[in-house]
């Protein structure tokens, strides 16, 4: 059984992932629908999980942000076969690289936001794998 994963990136990071072809070495952090998750809001579902996992790697993006970097968050979203999870959040361990094959979408801000103002940022886009070029030009 795969597991998805989110990983937070920028448009930059993006970018060499697409020159290297995947996210590596390994291990790779990411975020994803975790045991703790679950057990911390039981009355949520697969999908506010997957939410909130995605919204968890989307803050750790704009965290990681650098002046070079555009001010967009970016979330490459993938299946891997499993993860180590941490104990006490929806942060996760991918023993292996990531080929770029296994990513199945991406979510960025659709234009540069404003991340002083973090609370009031909103959703990403989502753009399917054919679309990355379009997100890098």
């Amino acid at each position: 059984m795969s597991v998805r994963v989110y990983l937070p990136a920028s448009i930059r990071a993006l970018a060499q992932y697409v020159e290297d072809g995947g996210v590596g070495p390994s291990p790779v952090h990411a975020h994803a629908v975790t045991a703790w998750l679950r057990e911390s809001w039981p009355d949520g579902n697969d999908e506010e999980w997957e939410y909130a996992a995605l919204m968890a790697a989307a803050d750790e993006a704009a965290a990681a942000l650098t002046d070079e970097d555009q001010p967009r968050r970016v979330v490459l979203v993938a299946e891997v076969e499993s993860v180590g999870e941490d104990p006490e959040s929806t942060e996760v361990t991918v023993d292996s690289a990531i080929g770029m094959r296994l990513v199945e979408a991406v979510q960025a801000d659709t234009t540069a936001v404003d991340l002083s103002v973090r609370d009031t940022l909103g959703d990403l886009g989502w753009f399917g794998v054919q679309e990355i070029p379009e997100l890098l030009a």
